[in-house]
């Protein structure tokens, strides 16, 4: 069984956890409560499987409180982490520039790949969810950038972080196939 962990990180009130309960099929929150460091939430996806024999896989979302006094945890929380998803309120423009602090810590400093990182413009209910181009700063905007909204269009999301999870996945398997191949070789 194929393991693979995700990080949502982002600013505060950016909407991570609503959006990893809903993802998650998790319990739904009324209220908002700041993520106090970090939320682990373990599923499966049927639609997403390692091979073509169909192995399911496992996926832990580890749910990254956006306060930036967590900072210290952060090695701990990126520690043999497959993928980054940086989640923003596109209404509030001082996220646009917070991300890039984000994109810095998580991705680059992990070396990620690209295909490893999506950018989640998160709209909350009652906010218009306007789609207008959003001017992203490199290396952002080489990114992969969905927009969501849950009230009107949440099965955009859905499909969108499916194809996300199988690209993980994906490159997972891949890695662990070369590790393979040194160890016999």
């Amino acid at each position: 069984m194929l393991k693979a962990k995700i990080l949502f990180v982002g600013p505060c009130e950016s909407g991570k956890t609503v959006l990893a309960n809903f993802l998650t099929e998790s319990s739904d929150i009324t209220e908002y409560n700041p993520t106090q460091g970090v939320r682990i939430l373990e599923f499966e996806n049927p639609q997403v499987t390692s091979n073509n024999k169909g192995t399911g896989c496992e996926f832990e979302l580890w749910d990254c409180g956006g306060d930036t006094k967590f900072e210290s945890c952060w090695p701990a929380l990126m520690k043999d982490s497959h993928g980054v998803v940086i989640i923003f309120n596109a209404d509030i423009p001082s996220h646009l520039k917070e991300i890039e602090m984000w994109h810095s810590c998580f991705v680059q400093q992990q070396l990620l790949q690209d295909n490893q990182c999506l950018l989640i413009a998160h709209h909350k209910p009652g906010s218009g969810g306007d789609k207008g181009n959003l001017s992203l700063a490199a290396p952002l905007n080489k990114l992969k950038l969905v927009h969501s909204n849950l009230e009107e269009e949440p099965e955009e999301i859905r499909t969108e972080f499916i194809k996300y999870l199988k690209s993980i996945v994906s490159s997972v398997s891949e890695s662990r196939d070369r590790e393979e191949m040194s160890i016999i070789t």
